[in-house]
Formats: C-alpha cells, structure tokens, sequence
C-alpha cells in the first residue's frame, strides 16, 4: 500500500468514519501529517426543541445540554485519533466547523494542500443514525486532490 504525508481526515466519529480513519493511519507513513476535519453539521444548530419546550428558560438549558454533549462527544473522538497518531508518531491537527459536510470539506482543502483526502462511505440504508449528508458529488467535482472513500464496514 503506498504512503503519503499529508492527509486530511474527515470523520466524526460512526462506523463509517472510524474505518477511514484505520485505512489513513495505515496509509501514513511515520512522520506525516494527519489533518482531522470533524464536521459539525447546520442541523444541530436548530435543535432546541422549540416545539415541545414551553419557554425561553427551559429552551436555553436543553440549548445547553446538547452543545455540552456534542461538544463532550467530539473532544472524545479527537482525543482517540489524536492517540492513535501519536502511537504511529504522526503531527497530528484537528479543526471542527460548523457548517454543511461537503462545502466544509472543500473550504479545508482550499486552506492547504494535501496527498490525499480520506473519509467515509454513507450510511447503508437500515442502518440506525443520522445521515452526515454528505454531497460526494459535489467533492467530485470540485476537489483537485485525490479523494478516497472507504467503504462501510460489513462487521
């Protein structure tokens, strides 16, 4: 399998994202650097529950509460990929945007250049969670690096 050096990762954490992350620490050679793109998707900035809380207070507190567990959540997934790169003895960054998970991807790519972009296949339907949403055609099209997409673990 051949190495690169400068990897961009996006993943955020399901099955999905944690097999691109496997297939990018071993396709990294010692030294390289792993770039961790996390997502946060527009979505959840709307998550307040408008319509089932019942005033302003008790909307801020569950506002709260997800951005502490999404924040919690998130922090947690860094911290692994971050130690697993530092046991292959990579330079290992993150960034986490709020944004949509296609437009995201291509403005990191525009900021520096990488060997190789690496993330997840969707979904399979039946599968329980929320779809990232992920636009592959419009990375397609647009990215000018190559893009690798790892397919859905079978496990």
């Amino acid at each position: 399998m051949n190495s690169v050096n400068h990897v961009l990762l996006a993943s955020h954490g399901t099955e999905g994202a944690m097999a691109a992350e496997r297939l990018a620490l071993e396709m990294c050679s010692k030294g390289a650097k792993l770039h961790h793109l996390i997502v946060v998707p527009t979505f959840w900035e709307g998550m307040t529950g408008d319509d089932w809380l019942n005033n302003g207070s008790t909307r801020d507190t569950f506002r709260r509460y997800l951005e502490d567990e999404l924040g919690r959540e998130v922090d947690e997934h860094c911290e692994r990929v971050s130690r697993h790169a530092e046991e292959k003895e990579l330079e290992y960054t993150n960034e986490i945007v709020v944004g949509e998970p296609d437009e995201c991807l291509i403005n990191s790519c525009r900021k520096e250049e990488y060997d190789l972009v690496i993330m997840g296949s969707p979904r399979p339907k039946g599968k329980k969670g929320l779809r990232s949403r992920m636009k592959p055609e419009s990375l397609m099209r647009t990215l000018d690096v190559p893009l690798l997409i790892v397919p859905y673990p079978s496990k």
